[in-house]
Formats: structure tokens, C-alpha cells, sequence
């Protein structure tokens, strides 16, 4: 049968010209936006670019899924909370080579590439490096040609856009779509049922078999977007799909025509919760069960889908181990696991005992957090009120799983009590990295210390239990983001110096370590950081009115506020160095000239990070207006850090601030992006910290702090923060400046939370690595003063940090966990 030409549509050539770009643009232009040139606005415009080179990679798309259909080679399905994608527009270019021809392109219409690619909003799918991380790992194996499908929720305002009022956190929605979402490919059509609540009955199936049947109260519909994932120029695109809720009976008629409004579109909006934002506040029970709605909803959706969509009819289930691994990216889809079983035996009629075969071989686990607070535990109550017939099967899960503990260890009622999925107190609740642990094929920690840890002080009962099970990988990051595209300048230096290749094989920045000896090298290197300074400077004076100056040294703490990460600590230090000018200790032409740049933003129920968040605006309020400063230092803190602000300030940093307390950062992904940019670090041998240490060199980081064991050792031994203010002058003068009210116009009692909180209780050991902290710095001050030095230790710091690609992270879980080469 002839093809009709119209069926070719979505499988378009590539522009080959100049020419064939403009008219496609304008085409899109015309009659996708329905505007003229003369009359289009730059959203117009960008709406019109981003389709036209979208258009370029579904035909690489299709052919992706054609291959894999034929194929059906293993491969990885992601399930993760979040995805912090940031902008598409310049990665698609990049991906598909067409940064040259779209510039002139445009140009010839009277048209700034940069200013299009500054109208992108980029989609507020995460939070921090957990959702950057997922990115950076569907982006590695898209350009390692693996089979990958990522599955999450396409949260319409995501986490929230931050802004401050008087120096507090204000949460605004983040309207990410409100311009229009060029990038997505809605399927409305293949919307998937997702149930909630009822109740289990018992009922026999044809051959005379008991089985359990849910019947569920309520349900969603959960509407798939689909969303492009191009591989790095080698023709692969794989596929991000995230999930909407949607209501089965949006609109009732009949109530609307009586009169009551609000009631006709309840059902609508009850259900479009579920995918209104990530992370609901959770300090009260509807907070807490809309989260573990989330939940069930987007890996419910995303099991369904793998297995009704990506399959074969007549597929052998017991063969699912051969076709996918689904990866659980933290504990928030760890409900998949009894979702599978539910799947396999109640509706696909498997015997527990294979469907719990599949399932142990189907998923793998990545624990995120040494923290006991972020490890979920659900109670029974929600979970049996949401989702029984899944709490019927985690008890079944448990008490198989401890037969074989019995049967292993005896009648050790500690360990049994300690290993049990299901904790008794201080409520009846289900541990979710428990059940992940025992359902599992492996799990893994994310850097090598954290792993250890993992295995020694968080699950050592089950390290014991399974032999072998846990393993490491170390985080990584995708340099074509994270460098090529936040760093040009660099880029060019690297590629005249080394050559091309090192974006897919970033090991090969190991050639410039010759270069840090080079004088006329370190100069240019120099030249870089020094343009990459001022860019950011034009970005933070047009975005917030702030000013960078190209000759201080940019110390940048940039992550997530949690008390663990230590922003405090940091605070301390500016305060010190402020009073020591005041005081008349130092004159102010004698310090280091530096400008701190902050970005965080804090769970909006999380009331001592927000306090942190006030008084670091508002020491920098009172220090960048103080004439004794003589602009030496300056405290910056841009609302709403996200990952386009990143590729601007990363880029531009001289110092990167990796301070959290040893024990507590499973990883880091920042820590390595500051390193492959050239920035130095100040740590505590923590996380990741470890390991690029281990790798840049000791010359070239600045260490301080306790170490692990220490930490423990000052825990057991009894911490007590108010000795360590009395011993040391240096911190007694800081935090009384802070208690004076002297940054909080004379009022004493504005930042007393946050000063009793480090005197009396300071649970991550601020005051204790306090005086090592102020030593690093002067170390800091002293390296930073030999100018060509300092040169010599960053680009040391780009050509080691090889080792962070996020291709290697995925060669490692392909290798230690996942089993799923790259296929053609």
C-alpha cells in the first residue's frame, strides 16, 4: 500500500540550509502562531523557533521508537519525583547541531537568537539536585544510546517561585506554562485510570481460585505528556513522560444549571490536586495524603503504561526482568512495588511466588539520604484508607520477608523488630526503604562515603541480610549543560587546547593539566572567569538590581536550605570578617575583596530555614550599605535560584561552598559542577566532597571540619554548642552582633530562634567546626592573593573533575545494577 506524503509530516528532513531554516521558521510563524513577522512578539517567536527545531528531533524520535519496538531490548524506566529539566530550546540546539544555522537564520529576520532563548521559562518539575540529577541521567542516556523512558508528574506550578518581602520567603505559584509549553506532547487519549480508596473482597476466579479483588471508592484520570530527551548529536531521542491528573466527571451539568457553581467542578478540582505542585506542605493529614496520592498516582500510571503500552500483546511476563529495570529514584516511588504485585497477581493471575520473583529482579533502589527524617514512613492508617489492597500486600511482603529472618537468625526479636517493614511506634507505619531494601534487585548510595555509611549506620541489618545487594555510584552531572552550554568561554579554551570528544568522554580534560603550567594559557583562563563574571553581573542587575564586580572573589553558596547544608556557618563567617572592619581589627583595605552570592529556598513549612533565609538578607542589607565595608564585601542572596540562574552564576564563581556537616550530604551534585567550571573548593570531607578531593588534589581544595568518626564521637560523648561560644572569641563577638539586633534595626528579639538554636541545640555542629572554618578561609584569602597560583589550582580543578560525567554514573549502574547496554 502507498504511504501518503501526509504521513511523512512527522518525520521531516533536517533544515540543510540557511534558507530551508527561515522558511520553515516563518512557516511556523505564520500558521502555527497564525502571526506575521512584523505583527509576531518574541513569544510569538520563540514559540515558532522552539517548534521548528522540535520538528527536526521527532524525526530522530520516531525512529527511536520504531528501533526499540523491533527490538525490545532492555532498557530503564526512571521513576522519579522530580525532573529539573531546566531550558530545552539550547540543549535541543545543541543536540542536534543547529546552533550556527538557527543564529544566522534568525539574524536574517531581524531576530537575536539570545533574546529567544531568554524568553524560555524553564518547567517547574523539581526542586534541587534530586530532580537535577534525574535530568542529567535521562540526558546521559539518551547520548549513550540507551533505552530509557523517565516517568513522573507534570506538576502545573511545581515547587514555587520564591520572592522575599522585608528579607522573609514569600511562596508565589510558579506559572511556568502560562506562555505556552512548546516542548510537550499531550496524549489525552491515552489517559490511565488510577484508583483510590474502597475496600478488598474475596472472590474465585474460573479455576476455582481465592483471589482478592480492590474495589476502589474513587479514581483519576492520569494524562500522559510526553516530552522529548535528544542524545548529545548521535541521532537517539528518548522519551520523558510525565503525568496530569485529570477528573473522570469534571463538569456536572445538572448542578451547574441549579445554580451551585462551585460544587458542578468540585470532582475537577479535587483531582487536578494531585498534579497541582510538587511536595504539598505535609504538616497536617491532608497535606500527607495528598502527597502519597502523588505518589501512587504517577508510578501507578507509569507500571501501567510500561506494561500495557511498551509491550508486546502476547509478552511473556516472566520474562519482564529480561525487557526493563524500573530505577527508584529516592523512596518517593517506592508504592511501585506493591503496585507491580498487585498488577501481576490480581489482574494478570500470576502465584505470589512468581509475581514476586519478577518483581524482586524489576526494581532497583537509590537511597538519597543518610537522613532518618527523609527516609518516608507512611502509617497503616493512610495507607490502608488510600490504598488497601497495597497495604494488604506489604504485610504479606513482611511477613515473608521475616520468616526468612527467623529462619536465618532465630527468634531475635530485636532484629526482627529493627528489619521489619513495618514499625510499631510511635505509630503503626509502613518504612519505605525498608520495603525497597527488600524488594530490590540492589541498592546503591550515590557517592563512596555515603554508601559506606549507607551500609554501616542506616541499613546494616540488611547489608548483613544480602550479601552483595548494596553497591555504590557516584553522582554525576552532564557536561553538555553544565558546561558547553553554561560555559562557552570554557569550552573554547578546552576544545583549542585538547581538541574535540571531551563532551562524551569527559576523561579526556585530563589533557589540560599540562596547560596549568602554561603562563599564556592561565591567562586566558583567567580571561574566561573573568567575562563569565560580568555576564552574570548584567543578568543580576537586569533580574534583581545586583551588582558583581569581575575583581572580588565570588564565594558562592548555592543548594537547598537545610540546616545539615550549613548556611549558617557561612553566615557566621561573613559576620566575623564584618565585625573585624567595624571593630577596627583589620582595615577594610586589607580584606580580601568578596561578593557571597546565596540561593536557596526552604520547604515552606520548614520555619527555621525561613528564619536563616531572613537573617542572611539581612546581614547582607546592613553590610553591602555600610561605608566602613568600603565595598570589600557585598551579600547577594537572588530570589528563586534555579537552574537557568545556575548556568550564569556556576560559571562565574571563584570559591564553592560544600560545608555541610561530614556524615550528612549523601552526594552533592554542585560541588561537582563548580569543580569541571573552575571554581575551587572550600569542605568538610563529606558526600562527594571526598571524592573530588581525592581526585583535584589536596593542594587544590580547602579542607576543614570534623570527619565522621569525630562527629560521632562529639555526639556520644555529648555535644554542648554554648562551650564552643565561650572558648572562642572570634564566635562569641559574631553571634552576640547577631543578638544585638544590629541587623534587625536594634530589635534583639527578631533573630533569637536562630540564635538559640545554635547555642543550645545546633544539631549539625555549626559552633564546632566553627574556628576550623574561619582557618580555611584565611587559607582561602592567602591562596587567592597569589594570582597566577590560584590559576593553576582551578584549571587542575576542570582537567581532574572528569570523573563526574553523568556518563560514567550510567556506565556504573549499567554495569553494577542494571544490565541494559546501549542499543542501535
Amino acid at each position: 500500500m502507498a504511504t501518503h506524503p501526509l504521513a511523512l509530516a512527522t518525520v521531516n528532513s533536517p533544515p540543510a540550509s540557511v534558507d530551508g531554516f527561515v522558511r520553515e521558521f516563518l512557516r511556523e510563524l505564520n500558521f502555527g502562531q497564525g502571526v506575521s513577522l512584523q505583527g509576531s512578539t518574541v513569544n510569538d517567536q520563540y514559540l515558532a523557533l522552539a517548534r521548528t527545531v522540535r520538528h527536526y528531533l521527532m524525526a530522530r524520535w520516531s525512529e527511536t521508537l520504531r528501533r526499540q519496538r523491533e527490538t525490545q531490548a532492555k532498557g530503564v524506566a526512571y521513576l522519579s519525583a522530580e525532573y529539573l529539566l531546566g531550558r530545552q530550546l539550547g540543549n535541543a540546539l545543541l543536540a542536534t547541531d543547529l546552533t550556527d544555522i538557527v543564529g544566522e537564520g534568525l539574524a536574517q529576520c531581524g531576530i537575536d537568537l539570545a533574546d529567544l532563548r531568554a524568553q524560555e521559562v524553564e518547567p517547574g518539575l523539581g526542586n534541587g539536585g534530586l530532580g537535577r540529577l534525574a535530568a542529567c541521567f535521562i540526558d546521559s542516556l539518551a547520548t549513550m544510546s540507551v533505552p530509557c523512558i523517565g516517568y513522573g508528574i507534570r506538576y502545573e506550578y511545581g515547587i514555587f517561585r520564591q520572592t522575599f518581602v522585608e528579607g522573609r520567603q514569600v511562596e508565589q505559584p510558579d506559572s511556568w506554562l502560562a506562555l505556552g509549553a512548546p516542548w510537550e506532547f499531550p496524549h489525552p487519549e491515552n489517559a490511565r485510570l488510577i484508583s483510590f480508596g474502597g475496600s478488598v473482597e474475596t472472590t474465585t476466579d474460573e479455576a476455582g481460585v481465592e483471589r482478592r479483588r480492590w474495589i476502589p471508592a474513587w479514581d483519576v484520570n492520569a494524562v500522559p505528556y510526553n516530552y522529548m530527551v535528544p542524545g548529545y548529536q548521535n541521532g537517539r531521542v528518548n522519551t520523558l513522560r510525565l503525568w496530569r491528573a485529570q477528573a473522570t466527571d469534571a463538569f456536572d451539568l445538572k448542578i451547574f444549571n441549579s445554580g451551585d457553581y462551585e460544587e458542578a467542578v468540585r470532582a475537577q478540582t479535587f483531582a487536578e490536586n494531585i498534579s497541582k505542585v510538587l511536595y504539598p506542605e505535609d504538616s497536617t493529614p491532608q497535606g500527607k495524603e495528598l502527597r502519597l496520592q502523588q505518589q501512587y498516582f504517577f508510578v501507578a500510571a507509569s507500571i501501567g503504561d510500561f506494561l500495557d503500552q511498551q509491550l508486546p500483546e502476547d509478552f511473556d511476563l516472566t520474562k519482564l526482568p529480561e525487557r526493563i529495570i524500573f530505577q527508584l529514584n529516592d523512596t518517593h516511588p517506592v508504592i511501585g512495588v506493591p503496585e507491580l504485585m498487585r498488577v501481576l497477581v490480581d489482574e494478570r493471575g500470576l502465584e505470589w511466588d512468581a509475581a514476586w520473583a519478577i518483581t524482586q529482579k524489576c526494581f532497583a533502589y537509590t537511597c538519597h539520604t543518610l537522613l532518618p527524617e527523609a527516609l518516608e514512613v507512611w502509617s497503616v492508617d493512610l495507607l490502608g484508607k488510600l490504598l488497601p489492597r497495597h497495604l494488604e500486600i506489604i504485610y504479606r511482603i513482611n511477613d515473608d520477608f521475616l520468616a526468612e529472618v527467623r529462619e536465618r537468625f532465630g527468634d531475635d526479636e530485636l532484629r526482627i523488630r529493627r528489619m521489619s517493614i513495618i514499625a510499631e511506634h510511635p505509630e503503626r507505619s509502613v518504612r519505605m526503604a525498608y520495603l525497597a531494601t527488600v524488594a530490590g534487585s540492589k541498592v546503591n548510595g550515590v557517592a563512596a562515603l555515603h554508601s559506606q555509611l549507607l551500609r554501616d549506620k542506616v541499613l546494616p541489618d540488611f547489608d548483613e541480610f544480602y550479601p552483595g545487594k548494596f553497591t555504590n555510584v557516584t553522582n554525576g552531572i552532564t557536561p553538555r549543560r553544565f558546561l558547553r552550554l553554561a560555559n562557552p568561554a570554557l569550552s573554547e579554551l578546552i576544545t583549542d587546547a585538547i581538541g574535540v570528544g571531551w563532551l562524551t568522554d569527559l576523561e579526556r580534560l585530563r589533557g589540560l593539566e599540562s596547560y596549568a603550567e602554561d603562563e599564556e594559557f592561565r591567562e586566558r583562563f583567567r580571561d574566561v572567569k573573568a567575562a563569565n563574571k560580568r555576564r552574570l553581573d548584567a543578568v543580576l542587575r537586569e533580574r534583581d538590581g545586583f551588582t558583581v564586580h569581575d575583581d572580588h572573589l565570588l564565594d558562592v553558596m548555592v543548594k537547598r536550605l537545610h540546616e545539615y547544608k550549613r548556611q549558617s556557618l557561612k553566615l557566621l563567617h561573613i559576620v566575623t570578617t564584618y565585625d573585624r572592619i567595624i571593630s577596627g581589627e583589620v582595615a577594610a583595605a586589607d580584606v580580601t575583596p568578596r561578593t557571597f552570592i546565596f540561593g536557596a529556598k526552604a520547604a515552606p513549612g520548614y520555619k527555621m530555614a525561613k528564619e536563616i533565609i531572613h537573617l542572611i538578607n539581612a546581614v547582607g542589607s546592613v553590610v553591602n550599605a555600610d561605608p566602613r565595608v568600603e565595598d570589600r564585601l557585598k551579600v547577594i542572596f537572588p530570589p528563586n535560584y534555579n537552574v537557568t540562574l545556575a548556568e550564569k552564576v556556576i560559571p562565574a564563581a571563584d570559591l564553592s561552598e560544600q560545608i555541610s556537616l561530614a556524615g550528612k550530604e549523601a552526594s552533592g551534585t554542585g560541588n561537582m559542577k563548580f569543580a569541571l567550571n573552575g571554581a575551587l573548593t572550600i569542605g568538610t570531607d563529606d558526600g562527594a566532597n571526598v571524592e573530588i578531593r581525592e581526585l583535584v588534589g589536596n593542594d587544590n581544595f580547602f579542607l576543614f571540619g570534623m570527619l565522621e568518626p569525630q562527629v560521632e564521637e562529639l555526639q556520644t560523648r555529648g555535644y554542648v554548642p554554648s562551650s564552643f561560644y565561650e572558648a572562642d572569641a572570634g564566635l562569641r563577638r559574631a553571634i552576640d552582633l547577631i543578638s544585638s539586633g544590629a541587623f534587625s534595626g536594634g530589635d534583639r528579639s527578631v533573630f533569637e530562634p536562630v540564635v538559640s538554636n545554635l547555642l543550645y541545640e545546633d544539631r549539625f555542629m555549626v559552633l564546632a567546626d566553627y574556628a576550623a572554618y574561619i582557618e580555611a578561609q584565611a587559607r582561602v584569602d592567602a591562596a587567592y592573593s597569589d594570582v597566577e597560583g590560584w590559576t593553576r589550582s582551578a584549571i587542575l580543578n576542570v582537567a581532574r573533575s572528569g570523573f563526574f560525567s553523568s556518563d560514567r554514573s550510567m556506565r556504573d549502574y549499567i554495569e553494577r545494577i542494571w544490565g541494559t547496554p546501549p542499543s542501535i
